[in-house]
This record gives structure tokens, sequence and C-alpha cells, in this order.
């Protein structure tokens, strides 16, 4: 059947996209501004142009160590102490992770969690790439102020931050960036935190501490979420890959508690904690324009192990304040089935709730979506092909991650290739947003 292929899989898209140079959308990549000192550091740093082949070869040998060291099983941690460590992930990783913090910014833009003013902290900062982000989105509006400080213990990264961050925190700019407190994020003192924070952001930093449990590092997350404020948020971002992402969810789980909440992209229908050990859910977005020093490594012999232009990441997003109830739940056993029961119900047609908590993982031909109830048990994709496509259904194409849909009439088939359900969406099935009047359609 359609979409027994594999709903897991991931789906490729290729690099390029709009021109950033004068481009009215932050998200197509980097600034002309921040390239243009990215080079600039390289150059002061190497003491020749940054296009010299020497220097285009000695970072594409440490992007390869560098990526070397985070695929393989690793026993430590990641290390950004020499020279040419920093300026390989200045190359390779900055760009994505910076434009990946403008579209957290404006998720939490579109959740009403921006304020004004607001106090930011940015843990394991690196070269500042959060901090500036942060400044460049809200620089945008002219409408807010905020205060951003950070940590990091490498004396390269805070090197290059200091270099990079340059000319942003004048008198009267609406943001400040602090000089980066240089700690151990993991030592560092309670009280020695800023204190009455609105946001606290984990970036891509928790996956490469060598702390072994998830437990651990949850603790380490309830330690900082300490300083926040009582309107406060706590984002947690890894790298979408299977193994990261499911540790970020294992995280977010061990630190909620104690006063601290997890609002996004989980959604608890059945009222019950989540317990899936197999949720991969990430966030897809267009990939970036790739900036001139991330061009001359991809063209290179083998360049296409330099260019890193897709924007995949999972997040979890805990605050101090219980979540709003999503309309419609608790869910009854009367109305719809858990995920967790779906095997008392292949080759049946079901009513069922979840949240979509993934993009589309498809294709033109087939569109697939992970589902999550917070029930747990053996994956769950909706899959629609496109001839299968109605108006009473096509919601499920457009619907926001992170959205809860209530599926009617869907069919239940089992994927032994994949050991997952999928739940086939076709011309009798309609798909709308949980709690919505009939006939509407929201977006």
């Amino acid at each position: 059947m359609p979409g027994e292929r594999g709903p897991g899989r991931e789906k490729e898209k290729p690099g390029g996209g709009p021109g950033n140079q004068g481009s009215a959308s932050p998200f197509d990549g980097l600034p002309p501004g921040i390239i243009r000192k990215i080079e600039t550091y390289i150059e002061k740093k190497t003491g020749k142009g940054w296009t010299d082949p020497v220097v285009l070869e000695r970072l594409s040998r440490a992007i390869v160590a560098q990526k070397s060291t985070y695929w393989r099983e690793r026993k430590g941690e990641i290390s950004y102490r020499k020279g040419y460590h920093v300026l390989g992930y200045l190359a390779y990783h900055f760009p994505v992770y910076y434009v990946q913090a403008l579209h957290l910014m404006a998720d939490l833009e579109r959740r009403g969690l921006l304020f004004s003013p607001m106090r930011i902290l940015d843990v394991g900062t690196g070269p500042g790439t959060v901090p500036l982000a942060i400044a460049d989105y809200l620089s945008r509006t002219g409408e807010r102020s905020a205060e951003v400080f950070s940590i990091e213990r490498s004396a390269e990264f805070v090197e290059a931050y200091r270099f990079l961050s340059g000319g942003f925190s004048r008198p009267g700019e609406p943001v400040i960036l602090h000089p980066p407190l240089e700690a151990d994020i993991r030592t560092l003192e309670s009280e020695d935190l800023p204190p009455s924070l609105d946001l606290i952001i984990f970036q891509n930093v928790l996956n490469e501490l060598p702390t072994p449990s998830p437990e651990g590092k949850g603790a380490l997350v309830r330690k900082y979420a300490g300083a926040l404020s009582g309107r406060g948020s706590v984002l947690l971002v890894e790298p979408a890959d299977r193994d990261n992402a499911l540790a970020l969810r294992r995280v977010a789980a061990s630190a909620a508690g104690e006063g601290l909440f997890i609002h996004s992209p989980c959604h608890f229908l059945w009222g019950t904690p989540c317990t899936s050990e197999r949720c991969w859910s990430f966030v897809e977005a267009d990939p970036i324009l790739p900036p001139p020093f991330m061009q001359a490594l991809a063209g290179k012999k083998e360049g296409y192990r330099f260019l890193n232009v897709d924007i995949k990441y999972s997040y979890a997003l805990l605050r101090r304040i219980p979540p709003e109830k999503v309309p419609g739940t608790p869910l009854s056993a009367r109305r719809n089935v858990r995920l967790s029961s779906l095997s008392r119900h292949v080759n049946r047609r079901i009513r069922t709730a979840a949240t979509i908590a993934s993009g589309d993982l498809g294709d033109s031909k087939t569109h697939v979506f992970f589902l999550c109830d917070g029930t747990g048990g053996v994956p769950a994709y909706a899959v629609l092909p496109s001839y299968h496509r109605t108006s009473e259904n096509e919601w499920l194409l457009s619907a926001p991650y992170g959205s809860v849909a209530e599926f009617s009439g869907v069919l239940v088939r089992f994927n032994r290739r994949y050991q997952a359900y999928n739940l086939l969406v076709t011309r009798a099935s309609t798909v709308t947003p949980l709690g919505a009047a009939p006939g509407r359609r929201e977006e």
C-alpha cells in the first residue's frame, strides 16, 4: 500500500534557495554583515585571506575531524579549544544554527513568549550563535528590548564571540549582549546565574556533555530553571538525527516536575505522562543559502561533505506555569482510540486524535506525518496519498508542527518492515483541528 515504504524516512531537500543578499526574509541565510565578520575573523586568526587554498584545506580538515568525532560513539565530549576547530565551526555549523535560532525566536513570538524588556540566558553559547541571532531578530522590529547573557568555557569561542558581537551593544541599542561568563555549565553555581530570566536556551549543547544519563542532564536543566522569572521558559534544542532527538525527549521528561512543565511540542492528550522510547520528532524548514566561505569549501573534492544548509532540529519548551488545556482533552475512550492500542484495530477504520509531531516525511505522491498522543507504544504515522486528498482531510498538509488533529475514518495498517502503524487517510476520512467546530478549518 502507499506509504509502506518507510514512514520514518527523512525527506531529502536540495541546498540553495533565494539569495540572502538584501533579502527581506531573515530565514534565507546569514545577513551580509555577519558573513563579512566571519570572513574577517578567519583572516585575523590565520594571517591569510579566507580564500587562500591553505586556509580552506585546514578548515576542511577541521570540519571532517569534528564530524568524525560527532558521529562515532563518543566516550568524551567534543572540544573547541583550538583555533581551527572554532574556525571550522564558524564555516560549517554556525550558518544553520544561526538561522535555526531565528526560527525558534519566531516560534516563541507566535506563542506570545517574547516580552519587552526581556532577560535571556544562552547556555553553552559557543561563538555567540544564539545571542547574535536574537539581536538580529529583535532589532528587525525595533519594538522590544532585551539583555542577553551567555556562558561558555572555551576561551577560543569567547574570543570569536567578542569579535563577532563587536558594535552590537552600543548605548541606545534595544538589545544588549553582555560579555560571556567563562565557566563550565556543569559546575557553575546557581547563585552565579543572572536572576529573573525570561528565557533560558540550551541549543545543541546537552548532547555534547559526557553526563551519561538523561536524569543527570534533566537535573542540570532544573538547576538553571531556578533562575527563571514567573513568566520564564526553558528551550531545549538538539539536532534532528534519531539518537539526539530521542535523547532530547528523555531529558525533557526528566527535567519536568518540581514546578517545571512541558508545553511543546508534546501534548498529553489522555492526561497521562508519555512513556514512548521511539519518539523521533523534529522540525524541518526550508534550507538556507550557503555563505561564500561554505561555497568555497563545497567546491573542493567531495565538497558535499562541507555543505550544511538543511534546517532540521528537535526541541522542547518547558515553563514554570502549567500548559493550557487542549480543547477536547483529556480524550474519551468512547470516542477515540489510543495509539498504544492500535494493535486491536488493524484493518479497521477508527477515530483518534494525536499531535502532528513532524513535518511531511513523504513526497508529493504520498504525504507522511509522525503522530503522538502521549500513550507511547509502537510508532504511528498518518499517511495521505495525494489521490485521496479532499477538502475534508487536506488540513493535515498545512497543520503546524505540534498542533493536535482529530482523525475520523482512518484505516489502520501495520507496516511489518518498519514495525510501525500507518493510519491511512482516504477520501472517506476527515482531519480537523481537535476541538474545532464542525466544518471549521483553522490555519
